[in-house]
């Protein structure tokens, strides 16, 4: 009897495990936190573990609090799209209390670790949740400028390690912001593209003028072609002390290239298999150049 309860409540512990993950967005957060620490490792001069491990934690929790927030409000609309129908709340495997009770408890540890390095850190997390929250996630519905106001909150990861290491906003990190605020257009417009049936089922407007047309790829390119530019500026030192070797801003620009030659493939085809190679490249993209540019800094 006593195995059998202690594989069952296993189960339960394993379930609700599974779907905070999913609740959470696991796989995303762990991406935000990869970001923040890149710009700190760009900015500091000595490395501080214990700031870097508090930035991971408080940056997991910023992002988490801003995907339980978000889910809860789009709990209906989840339940219609194929994507997003399994999730804890649609399901009713985790009641809408419990959601928001992890919401505002992720909300409260993000934010306070975060001011535990400095305020500005703190400043800049409440609000990305609060953007994200209360502003792009509304706005999903209304007008396809929900992925200007989305990239925002999306943008600060990179300039928040930067900021938690400096304890100052000055050009630096704007420019870290820039990069990851032009890139989020080509990679969320892709997502867009493939997902635009489920996204039209639940009401959604995540394309340019809501179609998925050759003018929406022209928006995409055009994204591109400004993220390749502001990724590569740091090579003529106007960045302040963010700066970049020519053979770094070469290396960039050829990564660049390949999000670049998608997004014109995917101009002539319109073809779904295009918009899932632009979306993966944008993937590698901003993670490469993340560590190249902390490499970069090292050889410095």
């Amino acid at each position: 009897m006593d195995s059998i309860l202690s594989a069952e409540k296993k189960t339960t512990v394993k379930g609700f495990v599974s779907d905070l993950k999913q609740l959470t967005k696991v796989g995303l957060s762990l991406s935000v936190v990869f970001s923040s620490v890149a710009g700190y490792l760009l900015a500091a001069e000595l490395v501080n573990g214990v700031t870097l491990i508090m930035l991971a934690i408080g940056g997991y929790f910023m992002v988490g609090a801003s995907n339980a927030f978000n889910q809860v409000i789009e709990k209906e609309t989840d339940a219609l799209m194929k994507r997003t129908m399994s999730r804890p709340l649609p399901t009713n495997r985790m009641k809408v209390s419990t959601a928001l009770f992890i919401a505002i408890s992720f909300t409260i540890l993000g934010i306070a670790i975060l001011y535990s390095i400095n305020a500005k850190s703190a400043l800049f997390g409440a609000i990305s949740i609060f953007l994200y929250t209360c502003v792009y996630t509304p706005l999903k519905s209304i007008t396809p400028l929900a992925v200007f106001v989305g990239a925002f909150p999306g943008a600060i990861p990179f300039m928040l390690g930067w900021v938690a290491a400096t304890n100052h906003f000055g050009i630096e990190a704007g420019f870290l912001f820039l990069i990851q605020f032009f890139w989020q257009f080509p990679h969320f417009w892709a997502i867009g593209w493939l997902q635009y049936e489920e996204y039209k089922k639940a009401g959604f407007n995540m394309l340019p003028m809501n179609k998925k047309d050759r003018g929406a790829v022209k928006q995409i390119i055009f994204y591109t072609v400004i993220m390749i530019v502001v990724s590569v500026a740091p090579v003529l030192r106007v960045t302040g002390t963010f700066y970049i070797y020519p053979v770094t801003a070469i290396v960039i620009a050829l990564i660049g290239g390949v999000m670049l030659y998608y997004g014109v493939q995917l101009h002539k085809t319109k073809s779904n298999i295009e918009a899932r190679k632009l979306m993966l490249a944008s993937v590698l993209y901003i993670t490469v150049v993340q560590i190249i540019y902390v490499v970069d800094k090292f050889l410095h």
